[in-house]
């Protein structure tokens, strides 16, 4: 049995794209998928599967959350192997004590050409970030609430991108690690 991490792209925030995390769980177990749980209400779901296609897993769950929903987000489908490298992999170690200050955009393809000297052009002094592979980090102390370089992430990259704190990224692979045990 497989177990994956599903990260859903913009559901519940500022009130658009609603989906309430029980419905999720429903949802999920219709297709057929089992042990199903998730973690607050920002789209982030550990399940288990004996299917290995996570493209086709994907594209499901979001066709089946626009038949009943009316929008199909972007879903990101990750294997515990692969969250635990983004977080192995993190450059900004002094970034984990504050979660809401470290945050992982996790990207569905690696960038062609992302503009990184704009991202620098705009960042404050005290924020940091590195793409590294398919993931973007980004360690803002004051946070990303206002952060100009967070609203620029991804502009012209072409890719489809979905961002989590630290901590949300941490619990999602304990909660893997869990599911897995049984």
């Amino acid at each position: 049995m497989n177990t994956y991490i599903a990260l859903l792209r913009g559901i519940n925030v500022g009130g658009n794209n609603k989906l309430p995390m029980r419905e999720l769980t429903e949802l999920l177990r219709g297709l057929g998928l089992r042990n199903v749980k998730t973690y607050i209400q920002s789209g982030n779901v550990v399940f288990q599967s004996e299917r290995t296609d996570t493209q086709a897993i994907s594209q499901e769950i979001s066709a089946a959350i626009g038949q009943r929903h009316g929008f199909a987000p972007h879903i990101f489908i990750l294997d515990a192997q692969a969250l635990r490298a983004a977080l192995a992999a993190n450059p900004f170690p002094e970034g984990e004590a504050n979660h809401k200050s470290l945050h992982l955009f996790f990207l569905d393809d690696a960038p062609r050409n992302p503009n990184l000297a704009a991202l620098e052009a705009v960042k404050a002094p005290n924020e940091r970030f590195a793409l590294i592979d398919k993931v973007f980090y980004l360690h803002a102390p004051d946070g990303i609430g206002r952060s100009k370089l967070a609203e620029s992430v991804g502009k012209g990259w072409n890719v489809a991108i979905t961002a989590r704190n630290w901590r949300t990224a941490s619990t999602m692979l304990e909660m893997a690690h869990e599911v897995a045990a049984g």
